[in-house]
C-alpha cells in the first residue's frame, strides 16, 4: 500500500498528497523531488510506481520480495539501498529484524517497508522541519532514514547488554543453574543482528565519500556522522560475540568444576560407609575364633570404633574440601 506520496519543492512540501499518476510530471520541475512511502507492496502495487519512474527490474524484485542483505547498487542513473532495520524484544530477547529498501533518484526517493521495519512518519516530519536539507535533494531523505535506522540499533545495543549482564551473575551465582540455553539463544540474536548490521558499512563509506553525484556535498559529512555510529555499534556487537563465548566456556568450566565437587562429595561419602560395612561383613562371617566375640564389650567397643572412623574420615575430608 501507498502510505505517502509528496511533492518538495525548494526544500518545502506542496501541501495536500500528490496522485501517484502526476508524480513523474510533479518532479520534473526546477528544484523539486517527490517522496513515495509504500509498505509490503504487491507487484501490482508496485507496477504504477516502477513504470512512473522507470526502476530497475532487478531492484524491484529485490523491493517487493525484501529479505536481502543490506547493499547499494547503481542503475543507470538511480541508486537502491537495503537496510535492515532492529527492534530488540526484550521478553523473547529476541531481535526483531526488517527492511526498508530505497530508491534514489534526481527526481524521486521511493522508499519500500517490510516486516518489523522502522515506521518513517517521524522521518518525514523531522526532515521536513529543515527545508534548507530538504533543498539539497532526495539525497537528504536518504540520509534522514539511513541516520533513523542506525539510531535504532542503539536501544537493540542496550538491551542486549542487560541481559548479558543477567546472563553472566547468573553462571557466576552460588544457585545451581545452567543458563546455557538462554546463553546459545542470546549468541544466536548477536550473530544476526551483526549481519543486520555490518554488511551496510561498506555503502554507508562509499555515501560519505561522495562516489555518487545523486548524493548533494553539502549532505556528504550527515553521511560520515552516521558511518561513524555505525561502526560504533558493530564494534559493540563484536564485542558481545567475544562476551557471549567467554560466558559460555566459563559456564561450561562451571558445570564440570560443580560435576567434579559432586563426584567428590559422593566418594567421600562412599569412603565414610565403607568402615561400617567393612567390620560389620568381617563380623557376620559366622567363625567361631572371632576377635572379642565372647567379651561382653566386644559389641558396643565395634560400635565406637566404627564411629571413631567415621568421625577422623569425615573430619579429613572437610579439611581436604571435599564436604
Amino acid at each position: 500500500m501507498i502510505v505517502d506520496c509528496a511533492l518538495y519543492e525548494h526544500g518545502r512540501r506542496r501541501a495536500g498528497r500528490l496522485p501517484l499518476e502526476l508524480a513523474g510530471k510533479a518532479a520534473s520541475d526546477d528544484g523539486a523531488f517527490v517522496w513515495i512511502g509504500l509498505y509490503e507492496p504487491t507487484p501490482e502495487e508496485f507496477d504504477a510506481v516502477t513504470r512512473e519512474f522507470e526502476l530497475h527490474p532487478l531492484a524491484v524484485e529485490d523491493a517487493i520480495k525484501a529479505h536481502q542483505r543490506p547493499k547499494l547498487e547503481t542503475y543507470e542513473e538511480s541508486l537502491f539501498l537495503v537496510l535492515k532495520t532492529a527492534r530488540y524484544v526484550d521478553p523473547e530477547e529476541v531481535v526483531a529484524l526488517g527492511d526498508i529498501m530505497v530508491f534514489v533518484g534526481r527526481e524521486f526517493i521511493v522508499t519500500v517497508r517490510h516486516g518489523e521495519a522502522s515506521e518513517l512518519k517521524s522521518v518525514r516530519q523531522r526532515v521536513e522541519c529543515h527545508p534548507e536539507l530538504l533543498a539539497c535533494g532526495p539525497g537528504a531523505v536518504l540520509h534522514a532514514i539511513v541516520d533513523h535506522v542506525v539510531d535504532d540499533y542503539f536501544p537493540v545495543i542496550e538491551g542486549i547488554e542487560v541481559d548479558i549482564e543477567e546472563v553472566e551473575k547468573e553462571v557466576f551465582s552460588h544457585a545451581r543453574t545452567n543458563p546455557v540455553e538462554r546463553i546459545y539463544k542470546l549468541k544466536r540474536e548477536v550473530l544476526e543482528f551483526y549481519q543486520a548490521a555490518a554488511p551496510l558499512s561498506e555503502p554507508l563509506q562509499r555515501l560519505a565519500r561522495g562516489h555518487y553525484e545523486l548524493i548533494h556535498e553539502d549532505v556528504r559529512d550527515y553521511f560520515r556522522d552516521v558511518y561513524d555510529h555505525l561502526l560504533r555499534t558493530i564494534a559493540e556487537i563484536n564485542n558481545f560475540r567475544d562476551l557471549l563465548t567467554s560466558v559460555l566456556e566459563a559456564n561450561l568450566t562451571q558445570v564440570s568444576v560443580r560435576q567434579n565437587d559432586d563426584m567428590r562429595k559422593i566418594s567421600a561419602w562412599v569412603a565414610i560407609a565403607v568402615v561400617p560395612t567393612a567390620i560389620a561383613g568381617i563380623y557376620g562371617m559366622n567363625f567361631k575364633n572371632m576377635p572379642e566375640l565372647k567379651w561382653g564389650f566386644g559389641y558396643p567397643l565395634a560400635l565406637v570404633v566404627i564411629l571413631l572412623l567415621c568421625v577422623a574420615l569425615y573430619r579429613f575430608f572437610r579439611r581436604a574440601g571435599w564436604l
